[in-house]
C-alpha cells in the first residue's frame, strides 16, 4: 500500500525533505473521521502502525511573544500516529481538546493499547472507546491533574507531585487448581525491573500479564527544550545495547528536519557501527540462551567472543559500545588507519569460523535442542496481530527488514540478505541470530572494502531556516538489532533549534504483548529461556 492509496488528498500531505540517508515521510493534519478512515485502510491493506504518541501543542508564552505550535487553536493537544507504508512513513496529526477524547486505534491495531495508556499517563488524553484504560507508566505516584508532558502557560512542563502508590489491577484467572505466581519487579542478576504475573495450573501457564514502567526515566520530558544539536546524546542513552540505532535514528530525524545531506563516507561508517552493534548483541544473546538451557559452555565461549569484539570497538572507535560515535551531520570518528581496517577484516574471519563451530555444537547437543524446539512458539497470526517486525517477526515467518524493505544509503547498495524462519519457537529465534551474525559479518567486510573517500561531517548550519513560522519535523527509522527503531522530532526553528517534542519508539512495544502469548501452554521453568529468546527492552520501552 502506498501513501496515495490511503485516500488522503494530495493537498493535505506535506512531504518531508529526503536528503541522502533519510527515509521518505509525509505529514498530514487530519480530522477525527479521516483519522479512523486512514487507520482502517492501513489495517485492511495489512500494513503496520509503527507507533502512537501525543504532544502538547497549546499556545506558548515565551518572553511576551505568543506562538501557536502548529495547533489549530490555543488549548489543543495533538495525538500522532506513524504508519509504515510501501513508499515511506505516514505521520498523522489529530488536534484534540484537553476535555475531549481521540478515537481509539487499539480495535484496529492491538499494539496501540499500551501506547494509548502511556499517552494518558504522560498527557492526560483519553482514547474514546478503548477497552483497557488502566495506567501503564504511572504506577500511582504521579499527580493525576499534572501529567509530566503537559505544558503550563509559560510553555514549561507541569510539575509532578508524588502521591501514594496504588496496586495494579491485574486480570484474575479463575478455575479449579488455578493459582498465581508473581515474579519481579526486582530480579536476580543485573536485568532491568519488570513484574510478571503468571496464572498457572501445576506448572502449565494459562496466562501471563506484564506490568512494566519501572525503568521510566522521563526521557521524553528531558528532550523538551533541549538544543536539538545535543539531543543525539540523550537518544543514545535510551538503551545501552542500542545506542547506535537510537543515535542514528535521532540524527536522521534532525537531518531531515534541517535538510542536511550527510556525506557518503559518514553514512557507510554509520552502517559499519550499526552492524558491529548487531553482532555484539547476537553474540551475547547466543551465549545467554545456551546458559538458560543449561549449557554453560555456550555462555563461556560466546562471552569470550563478544569481549574480543567490543575491545576492537574501543581500539578503533574509542568506545566499547560505540556511544556518541554518530552525531548530527555525520560521525565523530573516522576509520583511516589501514591497520585497524585489516584488524577488523581479520576479526570477521576469526569470529565467523568460531561462531560456525559453536553453531554445530549447539545443533548436536540433543539436550539443548530439546529445550529450544517447540518452546515459546509465536504463531504467525500473533505476529500479524501485533504488527511485529525485527528479529522476532523474522523467526515467525515475517520477512521484513528496514535494511532491505526500506533501504536507505548505504544499505541500498549493500543488498542485505534477510534472515528468516517459520517455526516461531526458541530454536527459530536462535537460528535467526546465527544467520544475522553471518550476514552482518558479510556486510562489515563489504563496507570496509567499499568505504568511499571524503568528509565525515556535513555543514552543521545547512538547512536551519531559523525564520520559518512552523516547527521543522523529521523522522528517523533504523533497523536496530531488535527491529525498527523510530524517532519523530519537532524542533522550533525560530528559537535556535530547541526541541518541541521528540518521541522515540523501540520495537519492544510490539514485542512485549506477544511474549504473553508465546508463554501460554509452556511450563513456568521455561519462561527465562523464552523471555531471553525475545530479549526485549525495558528501558527503551519505559520512556
Amino acid at each position: 500500500m502506498r501513501i496515495e492509496q490511503t485516500g488522503l488528498a494530495a493537498n493535505r500531505l506535506s512531504p518531508l525533505p529526503t536528503p541522502a540517508g533519510t527515509q521518505p515521510a509525509f505529514v498530514a493534519d487530519v480530522d477525527r473521521e479521516t483519522w479512523l478512515r486512514v487507520a482502517q485502510a492501513v489495517r485492511d491493506a495489512g500494513r503496520r502502525l509503527v507507533t502512537l504518541w501525543g504532544s502538547d501543542a497549546r499556545t506558548e508564552t515565551n518572553g511576551g511573544d505568543e506562538r501557536a505550535n502548529d495547533a489549530p487553536a490555543a488549548g489543543l493537544r495533538v495525538i500522532c500516529a506513524a504508519y509504515a507504508l510501501d513508499d515511506g512513513v505516514l505521520w498523522l496529526r489529530l488536534a484534540v481538546d484537553e476535555n475531549d477524547a481521540y478515537p481509539d486505534l487499539s480495535s484496529r491495531f492491538p499494539c496501540a493499547a499500551r501506547m494509548q495508556r502511556a499517552v494518558h499517563d504522560l498527557l492526560g488524553l483519553n482514547a474514546a472507546g478503548a477497552s483497557d484504560t488502566r495506567p501503564w507508566l504511572d504506577h500511582g505516584r504521579w499527580r493525576g491533574d499534572a501529567p509530566p508532558l503537559r505544558r503550563k502557560a509559560t510553555g514549561t512542563a507541569a510539575a509532578d507531585t508524588p502521591r501514594d502508590g496504588q496496586d495494579y489491577p491485574f486480570v484474575a484467572v479463575a478455575g479449579d487448581g488455578v493459582h498465581e505466581i508473581a515474579v519481579g519487579p526486582i530480579h536476580a542478576g543485573t536485568i532491568e525491573p519488570g513484574h510478571f504475573r503468571f496464572s498457572v495450573v501445576g506448572e502449565k501457564v494459562l496466562r501471563l500479564e506484564e506490568q512494566l514502567g519501572y525503568a521510566h526515566r522521563g526521557i521524553e520530558r528531558l528532550f523538551g527544550g533541549m538544543d536539538a544539536e545535543a539531543g543525539y546524546r540523550l537518544a543514545g542513552r535510551i538503551a545501552g545495547d542500542s545506542t547506535v540505532a537510537f543515535a542514528w535514528a535521532y540524527c536522521m530525524a534532525l537531518e531531515q528536519a534541517r535538510t542536511i545531506a550527510v556525506p557518503p563516507r559518514a553514512l557507510w561508517l554509520r552502517a559499519l557501527l550499526l552492524e558491529r552493534e548487531r553482532v555484539a548483541n547476537h553474540l551475547g544473546d547466543l551465549g545467554a540462551l545456551g546458559n538458560d538451557a543449561g549449557f554453560a559452555h555456550g555462555l563461556a565461549q560466546f562471552s569470550r567472543l563478544k569481549e574480543e569484539w567490543v575491545r576492537l570497538n574501543a581500539d578503533a572507535f574509542g568506545h566499547r559500545y560505540l556511544m556518541d560515535r554518530i552525531v548530527p551531520g555525520g560521525v565523530a570518528v573516522d576509520l583511516d588507519d589501514h591497520k585497524r581496517i585489516a584488524a577488523m577484516l581479520a576479526q570477521c574471519d576469526r569470529i565467523e569460523a568460531q561462531v560456525s563451530s559453536l553453531q554445530r555444537i549447539y545443533e548436536e547437543q540433543s539436550g539443548l535442542q530439546d529445550r529450544f524446539a517447540r518452546a515459546g512458539v509465536l504463531a504467525a497470526e500473533i505476529v500479524e496481530h501485533y504488527g511485529i517486525d525485527g528479529l522476532i517477526g523474522r523467526a515467525s515467518g515475517r520477512s521484513h527488514d528496514l535494511r532491505s524493505n526500506h533501504a536507505q544509503a548505504p544499505y541500498d547498495a549493500l543488498r542485505v540478505r534477510v534472515a528468516g524462519d517459520t517455526r516461531g519457537d526458541v530454536a527459530a529465534r536462535v537460528a535467526v541470530r546465527f544467520a544475522e551474525t553471518y550476514e552482518s559479518l558479510r556486510l562489515i567486510r563489504a563496507i570496509l572494502h567499499g568505504l568511499p573517500a571524503g568528509e565525515i561531517m556535513a555543514g552543521q548550519t545547512a538547512g536551519r531556516n531559523d525564520g520559518a513560522p512552523e516547527p521543522a519535523r523529521g523522522i528517523g527509522w533504523v533497523e536496530g538489532w531488535r527491529g525498527g527503531v523510530f524517532v519523530a522530532l519537532e524542533i522550533e526553528t525560530a528559537r535556535d533549534g530547541a526541541i518541541l517534542r521528540c518521541h522515540c519508539h523501540d520495537p519492544s512495544w510490539q514485542g512485549w504483548p506477544a511474549l504473553e502469548h508465546a508463554i501460554i501452554g509452556n511450563i513456568v521453568a521455561d519462561f527465562p529461556l523464552i523471555n531471553k529468546s525475545f530479549n526485549l527492552n525495558y528501558a527503551g520501552h519505559d520512556l
